[in-house]
């Protein structure tokens, strides 16, 4: 394969925003959207792909433009991702795009339920679409590249551009907390005795959201990324399977001469119209005590699992307790950076990291363990991480938080928090809605009771 860009060609539809390119494509196979920091790029067609779920292996080839084979051999991303990183890429171009679930990445190490959906989808993609300052741009590597090129103008020509009144997707159940809030003091009360106990010293204790829907959840992209304006959205869809991202959460950023970056999140305020209250709560989550605790156990957390691949002595911690605020709420963000061993393989890198320490807790291991205990239904997508490899090993993946997941007609939002011996049960619970009470009332937006 020849992995340098042999065929260019700008998109005659300039004006469309991710989520309307993505409707026009959305009856190609594998469609998946990334943002990345204003870095968009949608890509399709994958020349190869491996897909789990129920615990089950499948991979695939494509044969000819829209058709597949399973295949009986392996695939081997690490064949894709040479060591070295020599070429400074930023943004994705060609290489591997997909997401790895939660319960994928925990299981691992930990034995846990798998939500009843895909837990894994990895495909190699060597055509794909981005943002470029002349426009969406075409690219593709493929010897069949002006074929793809007019399958894709084609969906986008004005003639089958879907309408607004037919996007289809609607509740047929709102959207609300699969938990009482007896059910959570509960489960909150038994992470402090769990603290107490000396089994760990925080819990990423998070709650469900549920609801039935028919049609597109990417009907409702737009809305929600709008209503976010999240950094590391994305959008994946396979079969009856979607998931659509409003994640503000880097994992890991993998960039060049082998540097990674890591921004854990812990310690959330809400944010306020009044600008005045506004700044107050910045302002009490600057001073928090609490959250810089929490923080930190984090921060050390990710130093120590980045060490194991990193050179000696690289492991730094540029920005501690820095506050980023979003739409939604004010977030406490420190930075973890590192240098990875020469013979190290970013892709083993990756699966070996995840789930993120932010969204388990510490330590890793008895974490996950208790919160396959106390949460009740297995997490699927929310809390693993959407992203990208270059051929090259440069890439970025995110923590899948802010994020809902589509499977046949069932909907699923996810929050929480870090639980430590500090921490306040009301305040806890109330957090989880800062987070996701915006989101839940858009969503339900599109309930239709008969």
């Amino acid at each position: 394969m020849n992995k340098s860009v042999i065929f260019q060609r700008m998109l005659t539809k300039q004006q469309l925003n991710p989520a309307e390119m993505l409707l026009c494509l959305s009856h190609l196979n594998h469609v998946v959207y990334l943002k990345n920091v204003n870095q968009p790029v949608i890509a399709f067609f994958a020349s190869e792909y491996m897909l789990i779920q129920n615990k089950k292996i499948k991979k695939f080839s494509r044969t000819s433009l829209s058709q597949y084979q399973q295949k009986n051999e392996s695939i081997d991303f690490n064949h894709f991702l040479k060591k070295g990183l020599q070429n400074h890429h930023s943004e994705f171009n060609g290489g591997l795009i997909g997401f790895i679930s939660y319960d994928e990445a925990a299981q691992q190490q930990v034995n846990i339920q798998h939500k009843n959906q895909p837990s894994l989808f990895l495909g190699i993609y060597c055509s794909y679409i981005k943002l470029t300052d002349q426009g969406w741009t075409f690219f593709s590597h493929e010897h069949d590249a002006e074929a793809i090129f007019q399958v894709i103008q084609d969906a986008l020509q004005s003639k089958n551009r879907p309408s607004r009144d037919n996007q289809t997707f609607t509740l047929t159940q709102p959207c609300t907390a699969r938990w009482s809030k007896n059910h959570y003091v509960s489960a909150f009360q038994q992470v402090q005795d769990y603290i107490r106990a000396g089994d760990c010293y925080q819990i990423n204790l998070t709650q469900e959201f549920i609801a039935k829907a028919q049609g597109l959840l990417l009907d409702t992209a737009e809305a929600f990324w709008q209503l976010t304006d999240a950094p590391y959205s994305g959008y994946l869809k396979i079969n009856d399977f979607e998931l659509l991202s409003c994640s503000p959460e880097l994992f890991i950023d993998f960039e060049a001469d082998r540097k990674i970056t890591t921004k854990p999140i812990k310690g959330t305020m809400p944010r306020y119209q009044d600008a005045v209250q506004d700044e107050q709560s910045k302002q009490s989550l600057i001073h928090s005590k609490k959250d810089q605790a929490e923080n930190v156990m984090i921060v050390d957390l990710l130093r120590n699992d980045l060490s194991v691949y990193a050179e000696t002595g690289s492991v730094k911690t540029p920005k501690l307790f820095e506050i980023e605020s979003f739409n939604q709420v004010h977030h406490m963000v420190s930075e973890v950076t590192a240098t990875l061993r020469e013979d190290v393989n970013p892709f083993h890198v990756l699966m070996s990291a995840l789930p993120g320490g932010s969204i388990t807790g510490a330590p890793k291991i008895r974490a996950m363990q208790i919160i396959e205990e106390l949460e009740g239904a297995p997490r699927g997508a929310y809390c693993g991480s959407m992203g990208y490899f270059n051929f090259d090993g440069t890439g970025s993946w995110n923590i899948l938080i802010r994020s809902i997941q589509k499977y046949q007609e069932n909907v699923s939002v996810w929050a929480g928090g870090g639980i430590t011996i500090a921490s306040d049960c009301d305040a806890e619970y109330q957090e989880c809605f800062d987070k996701v009470s915006a989101m839940l009332d858009l969503l339900n937006t599109w309930y239709k009771p008969e």
